[in-house]
């Protein structure tokens, strides 16, 4: 028999075979829906048997369908491997990795690991999902991302932890600022001033909401923010104090901002890798992710006035 397909009309099977549908499919190969229909017609015509039974909202996988998809993973896997592990191939390889990640890790973590990354592989092409703390772990979930790095997850049964750093909640202010003076501040003292919180939404405030549970004196909040950059940006206006994790801080030689270790609790936070554990990662995503790995044991770079994160 003769084949007549190639590897775009095998990696359009396998798009929809773990998409479910033909419109996001497509658009994951960056096709328009009419050519992404005729690479499936193709590849079924060459075969001689029906992969797919298409509905008008889902298409699911006939049986032999699913013994192909799993054969085919297994092939494409090994071919990956293979081209990532032939020096010269490697560097001209095409392909995707996802990761979702919080902004603060974005800035701490995966800049340099891009940096890094690029110079192997320069034409796979990086996607990030930055988000808050859930909707990273619900990107991991869904299969969305290839891996995410995040605070939470690690109390997920499904979803695999590797911690990376654990961090402190420290309270940012400006230099001009009484507290910025202070080589500690208690929590309690933070209700004599104007205070910018995360809103409810946030990860970091039911961290925050937990370990604060029970404490009688509070700050109360004057403003409330979704997200870290646009806190940060309120303090740096002077329109009051905020708590963020030490990561989300820019660098200690910011010209406005200070950030002082908050004591009486201490609350910390651990970041790392979450992934799916049923997920093999594709050979791309395992290279990358075992950079990000290796973040563990080195010195985090230094960061610039640029790189003030988003929690």
């Amino acid at each position: 028999m003769s084949a007549h397909f190639d590897l775009n009309d095998l990696f359009a099977f396998r798009a929809v075979a773990e998409l479910g549908n033909f419109r996001k499919a497509a658009e994951s190969v960056h096709i328009s829906q009419p050519a992404f229909s005729r690479r499936i017609d193709k590849l079924e015509q060459a075969l001689g048997v029906r992969l797919l039974e298409r509905s008008t909202r889902r298409v699911s996988l006939t049986v032999v369908g699913r013994d192909f998809d799993r054969q085919l993973r297994q092939i494409l896997d090994a071919l990956d491997t293979t081209l990532l592990g032939i020096r010269g191939v490697a560097a001209t390889r095409m392909g995707e990795v996802t990761i979702a990640a919080v902004p603060s890790a974005v800035n701490y973590f995966l800049s340099s690991v891009i940096a890094r990354y690029h110079e192997r592989y320069p034409r796979v092409r990086v996607k990030i999902i930055d988000e808050s703390a859930n909707a990273v772990l619900l990107a991991v979930a869904r299969g969305e991302a290839d891996f995410g790095l995040n605070f939470v997850g690690s109390q997920e049964g499904d979803v695999e932890f590797k911690p990376l750093v654990e961090e402190h909640f420290v309270a940012a202010c400006r230099r001009d600022h009484p507290l910025a003076k202070k080589r500690q501040v208690r929590w309690a003292e933070l209700a004599q001033y104007d205070y910018i919180a995360a809103d409810k939404v946030s990860g970091n405030r039911l961290l925050l909401d937990q370990a604060l549970a029970g404490m009688a004196e509070q700050p109360h909040s004057l403003y409330e923010t979704r997200h870290g950059t646009t806190m940060i940006g309120l303090v740096e206006a002077g329109l009051g104090v905020a708590v963020v994790p030490s990561m989300a801080m820019p660098a200690k030689d910011h010209p406005l901002l200070a950030s002082v270790p908050l004591v009486d609790p201490v609350v910390k936070r651990m970041v790392g890798l979450i992934k799916r554990r049923s997920t093999v990662l594709t050979p791309a995503a395992q290279e990358f992710y075992n950079l990000c790995a290796a973040m563990q044991t080195g010195k985090p770079r230094r960061r610039t006035r640029a790189a003030a994160a988003a929690a």
